[in-house]
């Protein structure tokens, strides 16, 4: 028959490093209570009462045993999931990474962690997203650019999110602002006859930022043609997502000075579409972007553009559903962040030899 082990060995079994030990074990082995090793790797706001030299002793044995907190436990305990959904169009948009950057900031400082789910812009899942990420006990909802249609159980924070929806809270660019920036940009440069990229129409910011450029384009006397007016229908993130529809733009024939994309990604693809009908920019078209993703300034050429602090929405949208979830009654309906002209390489004053004739 096998040797039994003593209880000398088998206690020292379970302070093997690398071995899981239980917190109960971890206080043998410091001598010290559950609850002050439990106060000590919660940060919890008892823990300033113990002095550093115990704290230290519980960080460095829970290191050296790799012991982690129960995520569950303390979800029993404090009847918190600790966790909370986000809802995007598609993981790798640019736009949406620099927004999740910010939430994530966040949720790392206050302990909690999300569950994202893309939706691809489909109803149906954009319907269903919600009640699964609910079965999985989130505690409330970032939308980023998602379609919501009304309102859920739980908060939610809705980035560019345009549709007034109880229990919502909207956090938008000032699209006014923006257009202003850009247009008047453009007109102190000499631009008259400028091409507008429309956005698609399942975009939450399109009829805003339409409208906006259009208000602003009729207070500089701009005239906006519909032979210069071009429309995104293809839901891609990519710079495919321009350059198919500015190719039918040049078949038109009809000369311009200057084209506003609806944002960077598609400029990005309108570039490469001007330069293979064998035009420069800027200095034969300028273009403007849209949104200042991570690309822009590094593109050849570097893009101006009108930036949306999309980190910044994040860190706001993020904050703002945790003090929702901690009942926080007072909470914004709507906040209006402002953006900000970033001029770069991709836009110049118009070429006098491109600059459409008189009629």
């Amino acid at each position: 028959m096998p040797k039994r082990k003593s209880a000398a060995t088998e206690t020292k079994s379970e302070f093997l490093p690398g071995r899981p030990i239980s917190l109960r074990t971890l206080g043998d082995y410091l001598d010290l209570s559950p609850a002050t090793i439990s106060l000590v790797l919660n940060n919890a706001p008892g823990v300033r009462s113990i002095p550093q030299e115990t704290r230290d002793r519980v960080l460095a044995a829970a290191k050296k045993f790799d012991y982690r907190p129960s995520f569950y436990a303390r979800s029993l305990r404090r009847r918190q999931s600790f966790s909370i959904g986000v809802l995007v169009p598609e993981l790798s948009d640019g736009y949406s990474v620099l927004v999740m950057d910010g939430i994530e900031e966040v949720l790392l400082e206050e302990g909690y962690f999300y569950l994202t789910a893309s939706h691809r812009r489909k109803a149906d899942l954009i319907e269903e997203y919600p009640r699964l990420l609910m079965d999985r006990s989130v505690e409330g909802f970032i939308a980023i650019d998602t379609a919501l249609q009304h309102s859920l159980p739980l908060p939610v924070v809705a980035v560019a999110g345009h549709k007034k929806i109880e229990g919502v809270t909207s956090i938008t660019l000032d699209h006014k602002r923006a257009a202003e920036l850009a247009l008047n940009h453009l007109y102190q440069l000499g631009h008259r006859q400028i091409a507008f990229m429309r956005g698609q129409p399942f975009s939450s910011d399109s009829e805003d930022r339409w409208n906006s450029f259009m208000s602003v384009a009729k207070k500089l006397r701009l005239e906006v043609h519909p032979e210069l007016t071009i429309q995104l229908e293809v839901n891609v993130s990519s710079p495919e997502l321009g350059y198919p529809v500015v190719q039918r733009l040049l078949a038109q024939n009809r000369p311009f000075t200057a084209l506003v994309s609806f944002n960077d990604i598609a400029a990005i693809g309108a570039i490469r579409a001007f330069r293979d009908q064998g035009l420069r920019v800027p200095e034969d078209v300028s273009i403007f972007g849209f949104d200042d993703i991570q690309g822009a300034a590094y593109h050849n050429p570097s893009l101006t553009t009108i930036r949306q602090p999309l980190h910044s929405m994040g860190t706001h949208a993020a904050r703002i559903l945790l003090q929702r979830i901690q009942g926080k009654k007072d909470y914004p309906e709507h906040i209006a962040i402002v953006p900000e002209l970033i001029i770069r390489e991709s836009t110049c004053p118009p070429n006098p030899k491109r600059m459409p004739r008189k009629r």
